[in-house]
This record gives C-alpha cells, structure tokens and sequence, in this order.
C-alpha cells in the first residue's frame, strides 16, 4: 500500500511548487512563482475586498415586492412551486378567510403530522436541521465552502476556457484567446455550489443553485460582457432543493442533480426540461455526484454510510454501505473501469473494478466487485524540514483524477489554526493498465497563508497534466506536470517509437512498496 511516509519531504517555507519534471516536483521562492504565473494569462487573483456581497436575503427582497393582490389560486401555484407539497398546505392553512373551514382544518392537520414526521427524519439525518447554505458547505468539495472566494471552477473539456464563480454569486467566463469576459448574473442565482460544462457543446453551462438548476447558453462569439438573464435556462423540482451537485452525460445528452434534502437523483433532459426523479428508499439525500467518463455508470453519494452506483443502460443501482462515514469525494479512472473514494473521518483511499479484471488478477468480475480494495493511506506523517518538522496527512477533502490516469491530486484537509499541520495537496503518479498501481509524486505548495481549496486537473493538456488550484486567498494558479504519457506512444525523428522512458528511476522501484493489483 502506498503511504506519505515515501513522499519527498514538502517545499521549504516561503517556496511554492512550480512543476514537475524529470519525475520530480520542483519549487520556487514567491518571486520567481509570480513571474511564471503573471506570464500566463489563465492565473487570476480575485481580491476579496472588490467583491459586493448581496446586503439582504432573497426571502427579504421577495417581500418588498410581492403582489398582495394575487388570488388563491396563483399564491398556491407559487407556493407549490417554491415549497412542493408542505408550502401548498401552509398557504392553504394560512388562508382561512379564503378557504372552507374544513379544508383549512384539515390541511393545519395534514401538515402538523408531516411536521413531526420531519421531527422524526432530522433525529434520524441530523442535515436536515442545517440552513441551505450551510449544508452546502457541509456536503461541498471546496473546502471551507463558506468562506471561499472562489466557490466553483470549471474548464471547458474542449477548449482552453473555463467558469469561475464567485462568493457575490456571479460567474465570469475566460477565454485567454478573447478579450471579452463575459459575467453571468441571475436573480435565482445564489448560493453557487456547482458549475459544469456541457460536453460536446460550446455554449451550455450548468449551474448549481439554492434553490434551482440554470443552464446559461453563452455564444462564444458574442462581444457582450453580460448577457441577459434570457440566456438561462431555470429548472426546478418541488423539494429539491439546494441543488448542490450536477454532472453531465459525456454525450452532453442527460445531465443529473442531486441535494441533501431530496432522496431522489433527478436526470434532466434540457432540452426538453423534462426531468425523471430516480427514488431510493435510505440515506437521507444524494451529496454528490459523478458520471464516469465512458457514460456507463453514476456515483450517487449520500449523507449517510453508504452510496449508489448506478449503471446507465437499465437505471438500477449497487448499494454499497461505508463502515464509518459518508463517501466524501470520488474519481473515476479514464476508462470508467475503476472508481476511487474517500470516507469521511478516514485518512484512507479505496477503489473499486467495475469491469472485468486483467488476465491472471483474480480481483473482480463482470458483475462488479464484493468488496473495496484500500489502495493509499494518507494518515498523518512527520517529514523533517529546515524550518522544523511538519506533519502532513489525515482527513481527505477532495480527489482530482487527471484525464491520461497518470496523476492524481487528493486535497489533505490539515489544521488550518496549527501552523505545523498544513492543508497541502498530495499528487500520486498512477496507472491503470495492464493493473492499477500508485507512485508517490510530491506535495503541491502555495505561497504562504495561501491554503489550497479547490483543483481540477485541464482536460487536455498536452505536455503531461496541468493541475489548476484555487487558493484561500482569491488566487488562481496553475501547476503543470511535464511527462510522457506511458498510454500513448511517442515517435522518434525516422517515424518509430522512440524507446519507453520508465515512469521511475529502476532503484526507486526497488527500495519503495506501491499499491499494485499484483500484490495487493
């Protein structure tokens, strides 16, 4: 099993990680990190202090401009739009003047009893007591969600430009072959927890919302800095809300949403805006989601201390139950064959082989796998520095999986009040055929005070794997890991492979134990 305790040591005080090569990270003093990062016109810094917070509540502005002369009728329709069966009941209850006494009654009744059913549920799925933007801070993969400059990130699967959304609720589009930044603003945009790219599509974004879905369609070739709110799609469900996952098919054909107060993982067809709920009895809600890369299956995450895989040919799913905790984050390998997990409370990655296994690697069949196979432990570890010992390791937040299956980024939560126990990002070399196997790469390192709090790895760099971060402090960089990818083959000056480059040094290997399916 792979552990930190073979990692290099982390990058002294005061020097950041700049890249990766000759199978080595390397760093730099702040100085020369800026030069490099000025020089790319995708590296951003977003001050906290230019960003206009929202000075009153949604619910406040919705009454100062409410319509008191609307009848019963377009209120319940607003109410059951807004609030799904229980704030139909309540706009029924509270409307005794306009409603037959028996229908009030029995409405007031109707909603007490649901109201200690849902006393029953929140001692059972304790979230459900949470406000909405705190359970989306709960059930986040941007660590310390709350307090983020930068809530979201996303780059497009087939160009150089991603989103960016911002803690005032406005997402901004960069294109560093355009000069126009276009600013996405919608009145229902609020609380953003999720932004995602349509596949195949050089328009459509999806949008994680409070309290709905919005699907933008920005024209690329469009000089305007702000398009309208006509340019959003909104979809919505009764009940399912926030919205605080999405991902799409890599058809681009279906995209999914899920919240922590809806049990049911809704598959929308936008261009329809038809939707079918897909209903599972237990877990208290579905947290987060991912749709592998060859479409076949979906990761539906849960609250509780287990979470769903479900195959996209017939819609049935696998139950799969956590000793400890909820399934914190995922990622699937290129090919979809495998998906690795954390739990919460736990300093361990698994895996699990949905296809059938190498020949001769009695691990998994066709049918999927009886059991998750622990393949890093990242517990906390003392690497000895000049600037004293630092422990590393411990609780994982997030992992990030890049698109050739050569690097992997796992966001180590740390102690942020102690300054020994840093928030770091561990990068693993790793392979997938002919089996899976993990390699230590090194610690990616910010300048200091900056902590890491969201990545997500370019979907087609070319030199290797670009690892974008975003930082505590506002700041977005980029750090590139330069390789020659071992799935792909590299042509010499006469037109013939050129002879493989080992992934590691031969006396590496020999003195250092991996996870490999061989041996596990």
């Amino acid at each position: 099993m792979c552990s930190l305790a073979l990692f290099p040591p982390p990058p002294p005080h005061g020097q950041t990680t700049l890249c990766e090569s000759n199978n080595e990270l390397l760093s730099g003093t702040i100085t020369e990190d800026r030069l490099k990062q000025e020089s790319s016109p995708l590296s951003l810094y977003f001050p906290r202090e230019s960003l206009k917070l929202h000075s009153r509540t949604e619910s406040s502005s919705k009454a100062a401009f409410l319509n008191h002369s609307e009848t019963l009728w377009m209120r319940s329709a607003t109410a059951w739009r807004e609030g799904g069966f229980t704030g139909l009941l309540t706009e029924i209850t509270n409307s005794h003047a306009e409603v037959p006494k028996w229908l009030c009654v029995t409405s007031g009744c109707i909603l007490a009893l649901l109201r200690r059913v849902s006393s029953f549920q929140c001692s059972l799925f304790p979230h459900l007591t949470l406000t909405s933007e705190a359970m989306i801070a709960e059930f986040s993969q941007v660590l310390n969600w709350s307090d983020c400059v930068v809530r979201a990130f996303a780059w497009h699967p087939h160009t150089d430009k991603f989103a960016v959304a911002l803690l005032d609720d406005s997402i901004k589009i960069y294109n560093p072959k355009s000069a126009t930044t276009p600013t996405l603003k919608h009145r229902l945009q609020r609380n953003v927890a999720a932004v995602q790219w349509k596949p195949l599509c050089a328009s459509a974004l999806a949008v994680a919302c409070q309290n709905c879905l919005l699907v933008w369609h920005v024209d690329p070739c469009s000089l305007s800095t702000r398009p309208s709110s006509g340019c959003a799609q909104v979809l919505s469900h009764p009940d399912h809300s926030p919205v605080n996952s999405i991902a799409w098919s890599p058809s681009g054909s279906l995209l999914v949403s899920a919240s922590p107060m809806d049990t049911a993982m809704i598959v929308w067809d936008v261009a329809s805006e038809s939707c079918v709920p897909l209903q599972r009895v237990g877990g208290g809600g579905v947290t987060f989601l991912s749709w592998s890369p060859d479409g076949s299956h979906v990761l539906a995450s849960t609250p509780s201390a287990l979470f769903r895989v479900w195959e996209t040919r017939m819609w049935t799913c696998e139950r799969w139950p956590c000793a400890k905790g909820r399934c914190q984050s995922a990622c699937w390998s290129p090919d979809g064959s495998r998906l690795l997990f954390t739990v919460l409370g736990e300093s361990v990655i698994y895996a699990l082989t949905l296809t059938d296994s190498p020949a001769g690697v009695p691990t998994s069949t066709s049918t999927g796998p009886q059991a998750a196979a622990l393949v890093a432990d990242l517990s906390e570890t003392t690497f000895n520095t000049p600037d004293g010992d630092i422990i590393v390791g411990g609780e994982i937040q997030s992992l990030t999986w890049d698109p050739r299956g050569e690097r992997l980024a796992v966001l180590l939560k740390g102690h942020p009040k102690a300054a020994d126990r840093p928030t770091v990002i561990a990068v693993f070399k790793t392979r997938t055929h002919p089996f899976f196997e993990l390699l230590p790469c090194g610690f990616v390192q910010g300048e200091p005070g900056a902590e890491p709090r969201l990545m997500q790895f370019h979907p087609n760099f070319k030199a290797g794997a670009l690892l974008t971060v975003c930082w505590s402090t506002g700041k977005i960089t980029h750090v590139p890991f330069y390789f020659l990818s071992a799935g792909i083959p590299h042509f010499g000056l006469n037109g013939s492979p050129s002879v493989p480059r080992p992934l590691e040094h031969s006396a590496d290997l020999a003195n250092q134990s991996l996870f490999t399916e061989l041996i596990s």
